[in-house]
């Protein structure tokens, strides 16, 4: 047990540089607009993002292993290390980059190393989620923006009422974003430790009980939530400011926009419900968030004519987001070799 624990603190951090980053595009908006102070924020997604991670957070986690079953305690140690390295890399050069694609690169590296194939489609409809995720979060936005603003002329509400609910606004969407935040991404953080997990279910004396999977996903969900509190202020910033300037307005939609993507991709009963009515199902598959918000502030931008958006800026994202799996897989391959031979781990069976 003290030796999964050791293990397991590559996961943790990985988690912390998760709540630095992407937990920020939560309330990046409504802070960034000066509409929340960053305190509340961070408490307020500090709380739910943990309730996200426990109760909603399996369907992702069962996705990334059958991308790739991480099979030994030091290989899973080595895949997360490196994907939180590439984060917190492109995290202290100001660029908000994909937890997502930074695991599926590790674990495409472990793969390579190990001699385990890929599966091709399970990769492609991965890879696929990356384009769709912005796109989606951005229309979401267009038709949410588009629709609150019908909603506030028709209502004519007054400028200090408006302003209140916006607030309340923010708040909802920031706690539900959260939720969302954690239900998705917390496969990233503890999924490629589910195959070797050994913690024990935790049962409680007034009734109810939490799986070990839970109890994995618990430990991932504060390691998020302390990152999110101690660290996520310079990207909320990022997100909030220098990509485009938002009214509050805009704010809300951004982070309603992004929340309902990432809960869609989510939502386990949602994609069984769907297959079993016949209709197009959405694979819960663990997106970036940073996607979703970036994708929605464009869309927002968009609306308003394009001319506020930092191209550069989205540019420098953009490359970032090409060049993060590509470098944590190579690091992990490497990384591998080096705690195999050195070491004498084993890094898989």
């Amino acid at each position: 047990m003290l030796s999964f624990l050791l293990f397991l603190s590559s996961g943790l951090f990985l988690g912390w540089s998760l709540g630095a980053n992407d937990g920020s595009n939560v309330f990046g908006t409504a802070v960034g607009t000066k509409m929340l102070k960053f305190r509340t924020a961070a408490l307020i997604a500090s709380l739910f993002v943990i309730i996200g991670a426990v109760s909603g957070g399996s369907g992702g986690a069962a996705t990334l292993n059958a991308l790739g079953s991480v099979n030994a305690q030091a290989g899973a140690f080595m895949v997360c290390l490196a994907a939180a390295l590439s984060i917190y890399w492109m995290t202290k050069s100001r660029i908000s980059v994909s937890t997502s694609q930074a695991i599926v690169g590790a674990i495409v590296g472990w793969n390579i190393y190990s001699g385990k194939p890929t599966d091709a489609e399970l990769f492609s409809k991965i890879v696929g989620t990356w384009v769709l995720c912005p796109v989606l979060a951005g229309v979401l936005a267009m038709i949410l923006y588009r629709l609150t603003r019908f909603v506030i002329l028709r209502c004519k509400v007054s400028l200090l009422r408006q302003d209140f609910y916006t607030r309340v606004g923010l708040v909802l969407a920031g706690a539900f974003g959260a939720y969302a935040l954690g239900a998705n991404n917390i496969a990233n953080v503890m999924g490629v430790f589910v195959a070797s997990n050994p913690l024990q279910s935790l049962s409680f004396p007034g009734g109810g009980e939490l799986s070990s999977e839970q109890v994995l996903f618990l430990f991932g969900g504060i390691a998020i939530a302390v990152g999110i509190a101690t660290y996520s202020r310079r990207i909320m910033q990022t997100v909030g400011q220098n990509i485009c300037l938002m009214s509050p307005l805009a704010a809300w939609v951004v982070v309603v926009a992004q929340a309902l993507v990432l809960f869609l991709f989510a939502s386990d009963s949602l994609h069984r419900f769907l297959e079993n009515n016949g209709l197009p199902a959405i694979p819960p598959v663990p997106v970036s968030s940073s996607q979703a918000v970036i994708g929605a502030v464009i869309g927002v931008g968009l609306l308003k004519g394009g001319h506020g958006i930092n191209w550069g800026l989205i540019g420098r994202i953009f490359i970032g987001w090409v060049a993060t799996p590509i470098i944590a897989a190579a690091f992990c391959f490497v990384a591998l070799f080096f705690l195999e031979n050195v070491f004498n781990l084993q890094v898989y069976y």
